[in-house]
């Protein structure tokens, strides 16, 4: 699929585990959409356990592909987040990526915090924010931070933190295939119907643009849960307790796939054929 112009872009939103080592082509992307040879890259790497290593390997991969230059900003409070210079730091950042690791950690130390702030602003002013796993969870507007896995949806099995709210309305979730997480996107979301819920499975992301439109990459795929129409048991469930959700609409969108978030429909197909090199349209695009 051709490389769509970088200005449109906002939020590179990676499902965890994306290929770092090979050709890295999500990473990639995000190189590009940053400013190829002119990139200057904030990684933050709070979430981590392992943050020397984290550090170490995306700068290396970032630089693999071209990135003019790599920074890091890894406060471990808020009393540092709110320090002016990182903020500065960020200011100069044409992409800001948030590693893996605690999704709590990282809302704990960034949401309302200086450096926080002037990751929102580094968005609004058009630098491309990407993160994966944790640093995917915390672009929505909430996120999940505790929760069980599994497949049945079921009462009281998710803990919600407010995350830094660069993708409005919606509540993102990572290694979602992988680690079976469809049951909790589907408690939460059919509880706050107003959200729409989405989920990214692992060596995959979802590129969003300014039209609140996103083109799902990589390997796996992503899941939209729209609950606005459903029927559910949720404010008489006990805690638990198998949900009922009758309803529901849930959208599979593979690699190729443009999704609207605002109308909630697919706007295009492309059927991605790596083995041949080529790129076979298959469903006809809605737009005009």
């Amino acid at each position: 699929m051709p490389d769509r112009a970088a200005p449109a872009t906002k939020l590179l939103i990676i499902g965890g585990a994306e290929d770092r080592v090979g050709k890295a082509k999500i990473l990639k992307r995000f190189v590009k959409l940053a400013g190829g040879k002119s990139a200057r890259i904030v990684i933050i790497p709070t979430a981590s356990s392992f943050q020397d290593e984290v550090v170490t390997a995306y700068t290396e991969v970032f630089t693999r592909h071209g990135a003019e230059s790599c920074a890091v900003v890894n406060p471990r409070t808020r009393i540092e987040a709110d320090d002016a210079a990182l903020a500065r730091v960020i200011a100069e950042a044409t992409g800001v990526f948030m590693s893996g690791g605690n999704q709590l950690k990282l809302a704990q130390v960034f949401a309302g915090t200086a450096a926080g702030d002037a990751i929102l602003r580094a968005h609004q002013r058009g630098a491309v924010v990407g993160g994966t796993s944790a640093g995917a969870s915390i672009q929505s507007e909430f996120m999940i931070s505790l929760g069980d896995e599994g497949i049945t949806p079921r009462q009281r099995s998710t803990q919600l933190t407010h995350g830094l709210g660069l993708l409005s309305g919606v509540i993102i979730d990572q290694h979602f295939a992988q680690r079976q997480r469809y049951g909790r996107l589907m408690s939460i979301v059919a509880s706050s119907p107003d959200l729409i819920g989405i989920g990214i499975d692992e060596d995959t992301a979802i590129e969003v643009t300014d039209s609140r439109e996103f083109t799902v990459l990589g390997r796996g795929g992503a899941y939209v849960l729209d609950c606005r129409r459903a029927l559910t048991d949720a404010p008489e469930a006990r805690t638990g307790a198998p949900l009922l959700v009758s309803g529901a609409v849930v959208h599979a969108l593979p690699a190729g796939s443009t999704f609207d978030i605002v109308k909630l429909m697919l706007v295009d197909f492309v059927e991605q054929h790596p083995d041949l090199g080529v790129s076979v349209t298959t469903a006809a695009s809605s737009r005009p």
